[in-house]
């Protein structure tokens, strides 16, 4: 049976009116979060004096620079090139009896000013093997590469080819390179994934990467960055929380443990950054740089995560760059006016990103067809194929 669109309507309809009752509050939240951010900047140092001795509960942004900082972007350089990658996957299917996975990266090079040119490229990989399809420790224990795992490590393969490609890019020209999400690895944590499972993705995989970005500064100007579009995150509301919390040191387990209404802090509290950034930037503008106090971020080494945000016509997004782009005055520039700029032409969001996700799409037909040509390389092979009686029930039609 299909759904019963007629019963959801009267649903949808009481949850649209549990929200207008809720936008008062929403406003007092957000005008109260705006006075407390303007506020905090002449007491700046004893904020981060506090943030530093806080045990909280929820994530804390660290403070680089004046919390209540716009910035306005720079011009952008006469010659520059912009570096996309994104990706796209088709996992492995549970109910046949070929184990195996397809990665496709999309990149996009495209380059702006005197001599302008662009490439679009696709790479996809075929996964099949104990060896490719494993992760392996020295001692012999291994774990399966699927479900979240795979997407981890297609984010390392975006990496690599966005790297891979930047690399070969002219010394002179000053490089940007995007890739779409987060460069903190939220997928491991909280995790209980084994040391060795870490440290190929993370210490061999993405932190190899970022150290070739790094090291290409050696040569050029090349910087690298990733685009969060509508981000849902609170660090820096959270640093808000500090702000009002009448504890010094905060602690949440000490004051507050059990209590999950009534808190000081809960004045504030539900609202997300972009709600506050959205009211304090202007079109094009930043926000001061904030540090990333995940606690995966402790591995990142000389590679932890900076970000922004960057107010553009209908959104605010958060912008991620490792710690030596946002210690570096020129690259910071240069990644706040590129992205702002590739979000005007690309209609709210970095063409270049926007055309990396073309190159990698891969559509139901397109899965349909891969699968169809694995059953016919190994019906040539005169291999077996077994699929679940789930899968074949589900492609029958009984009625």
């Amino acid at each position: 049976m299909t759904l019963d669109i007629t019963q959801v309507y009267s649903q949808i309809e009481v949850m649209a009116g549990d929200l207008k009752s809720q936008q008062a509050e929403y406003s007092r939240k957000l005008n109260l979060a705006l006075k407390t951010l303007k506020s905090a900047g002449p007491d700046q140092e004893k904020l981060k004096q506090k943030m530093e001795k806080a045990k909280t509960t929820w994530l804390i942004a660290g403070m680089k620079e004046d919390i209540a900082l716009h910035k306005t972007a720079v011009k952008c350089p006469q010659d520059f090139a912009v570096v996309a990658s994104d990706g796209s996957h088709i996992d492995v299917d549970r109910h046949h009896s070929a184990r195996l996975f397809l990665l496709n990266i999309g990149l996009v090079y495209v380059r702006y000013g005197t001599s302008p040119d662009a490439e679009f490229t696709s790479v996809p990989t075929l996964y099949f093997g104990a060896e490719m399809q494993t992760i392996r420790s020295d001692d012999g224990r291994q774990v399966l590469i699927e479900g979240p795992l795979l997407g981890i490590k297609r984010g390392v393969e975006e990496c690599r080819c966005l790297a891979d490609r930047v690399c070969g890019t002219s010394l002179e020209l000053p490089v940007v390179g995007l890739v779409d999400g987060s460069l903190i690895m939220w997928g491991l944590v909280g995790q209980r994934y084994e040391d060795f499972v870490v440290k190929h993705l993370l210490d061999d995989g993405l932190l190899k990467q970022l150290e070739r970005f790094y090291r290409l500064n050696e040569q050029k100007n090349a910087a690298v960055a990733s685009y969060i579009s509508f981000p849902r995150s609170t660090d820096v509301v959270n640093l808000l929380r500090l702000q009002i919390c009448p504890y010094d040191p905060v602690d949440c387990d000490k004051y507050c443990k059990g209590k999950f209404e009534g808190r000081e802090c809960d004045v504030v509290a539900g609202l997300l950054d972009r709600a506050v950034f959205n009211e304090l930037l202007g079109n094009g503008e930043r926000s001061a740089v904030f540090i990333s106090r995940s606690s995966i971020i402790e591995r990142y080494g000389a590679h932890k995560v900076c970000f922004f945000y960057v107010r553009l016509d209908e959104e605010v997004a958060r912008v991620e760059v490792p710690i030596w782009v946002g210690d570096n005055e020129a690259l910071l520039d240069m990644v706040h006016t590129v992205v702002a700029q590739q979000c005007e032409m690309g209609f709210g969001y970095p063409v270049a990103l926007s055309e990396a996700h073309e190159q990698a799409v891969v559509t139901g037909a397109d899965r349909e067809q891969f699968w169809d040509l694995v059953d016919r390389a190994m019906q040539d092979g005169n291999i077996s194929i077994q699929r679940s009686l789930k899968q074949r029930s589900k492609k029958t039609r009984w009625i």
